[in-house]
């Protein structure tokens, strides 16, 4: 006579129910699709602050992960604490499954943050860009307009810059909401002879035409004007968030001269980002096992990345080149929006559900 199987308790019913959802919220994150939230305005107003959106890994290939003794569905913490959700003791080596296309240019692309050297590739802090430039690309940015590889970059529909906006009078926050301008991309001056918005070439149209309006006129940093604060050496280029380049992105099996000049662009990214254990930068020479190198080959592709409110963006300009092993996948398609400037049902912006990201 054969035992009877013992009915499971509810208890065991719900620990295992628990345990099968785990695992496959834990495999349609890795695999296919992973839910994220814009934070910043650095991509308005393309992308808005509250947007909700999906990831898809699918596009560009799966990366397998390269930290794999972490806590399910967890990042870089355990929920709510300053624990550390993941241990580095085992880290595999970098690999991406096959995906339906690679990165075009003007995708927006979510990635690891470079400059985060404190976690591990897999775990740094999401950003999202769009890529203005691919391997191989050159990027030249002259009095704020955007030119690749010689040729006028193509302009997102709904780019922002930064203005100056001259009134007759004070204007309140209803007269902003008008023109699409919340709270936060708008200051008055200190003498209230204006206000410093974000706004894109539309706007600022409709603006022009407003009886209150004195004058709108675009903040452009001046040719020359050197900016210690952009990639490589903004400071010893002259260059800076309007005036940049030229500038070649690297591409996996380019191979450069590594003279004077070189070192100084490349250098950094080299040494970040090529995983090269015994190497050296003395001066403006570089040195590899203590050989020094007159020229380099590249071991993987890199990407430009730029926020669409090119004013309020902290990208590439900034921080340098995103490596292909940091890329997390492609923006895909809001799910929900909340403005949190609004209250109650006025907080959800209906008309961008299911939207497509271009």
């Amino acid at each position: 006579m054969s035992q009877e199987r013992k009915n499971k308790s509810a208890v065991r019913e719900w620990v295992d129910a628990l345990l099968f959802a785990v695992i496959a919220a834990s495999l349609i994150r890795w695999l296919l699709l992973e839910p994220f939230t814009i934070p910043t305005a650095s991509m308005e107003k393309s992308l808005l602050v509250g947007d909700f959106l999906f990831v898809s890994k699918m596009h560009y290939g799966t990366r397998v992960p390269k930290t794999i003794l972490q806590v399910p569905l967890t990042h870089q913490k355990i929920w709510g604490t300053e624990i550390p959700s993941y241990s580095e003791a085992i880290q595999l080596p970098y690999y991406r499954l096959p995906g339906f296309t690679s990165i075009q240019r003007n995708d927006v692309v979510v990635f690891n943050y470079p400059e985060e050297f404190q976690y591990p590739v897999d775990l740094k802090t999401n950003y999202i860009k769009r890529a203005v430039g691919a391997p191989g690309d050159v990027i030249e940015i002259r009095e704020a307009k955007l030119f690749v590889n010689g040729e006028s970059a193509a302009v997102p529909e709904e780019m922002q810059f930064s203005y100056d906006l001259t009134t007759n009078r004070p204007l309140n926050a209803d007269f902003f909401d008008r023109y699409g301008i919340n709270p936060d991309s708008y200051f008055p001056f200190s003498d209230n002879s204006g206000y410093f918005i974000f706004a894109t070439e539309e706007m600022v149209r409709e603006l022009e035409a407003s009886p209150a309006v004195t004058s709108v006129k675009k903040r452009v940093s001046k040719p020359g004007q050197g900016d210690p604060n952009i990639f490589p050496d903004g400071a010893y280029y002259g260059w800076n968030k309007d005036n940049f380049g030229p500038l070649e992105i690297p591409a996996e099996g380019t191979t450069i001269s590594l003279t004077e000049d070189n070192v100084r662009r490349y250098a950094y990214t080299i040494e970040k980002f090529e995983g090269l254990e015994d190497l050296q930068i003395d001066g403006n020479e570089l040195f590899i096992a203590g050989q020094k190198q007159e020229t380099y080959t590249f071991k993987q592709n890199y990407y430009f990345m730029m926020g669409d409110n090119r004013h309020d963006s902290l990208d590439s300009r900034f921080w340098g080149f995103v490596p292909e092993d940091h890329v997390v996948g492609k923006a895909w398609f809001l799910w929900l929006s909340l403005e949190k400037h609004k209250s109650m049902f006025n907080k959800i912006r209906w008309n961008r559900f299911f939207k497509s990201i271009d």
